[in-house]
């Protein structure tokens, strides 16, 4: 039986107090609609299909990954999580 391949799953966000015009545009439409919402806040989701290798080596790359392409560390933050 063949295992599966690693996937990380990676959330990019806007840092608290950075402005999110795109989520205050989805909020204010949600309103519109009637829904009572207090904040929107837009991100980014990725799925990444790793070469299977050591869990250590995995995050280490995939921290990496997401500091020097996937997110832009000044304005947004990020979290992933890798799943067998």
């Amino acid at each position: 039986m063949l295992s599966a391949l690693p996937t990380a799953k990676v959330y990019v966000t806007l840092k608290k107090g950075v402005l999110d015009p795109q989520g205050l545009t989805v909020q204010n439409a949600l309103e519109a609609l009637g829904y009572d919402v207090q904040e929107v806040r837009m991100g980014k989701y990725l799925e990444l299909t790793l070469a299977d290798r050591p869990r250590e080596e995995l995050e280490a790359d995939v921290a990496e990954m997401c500091e020097k392409l996937l997110s832009n560390p000044v304005i947004e933050d990020f979290r992933f999580n890798i799943e067998p």
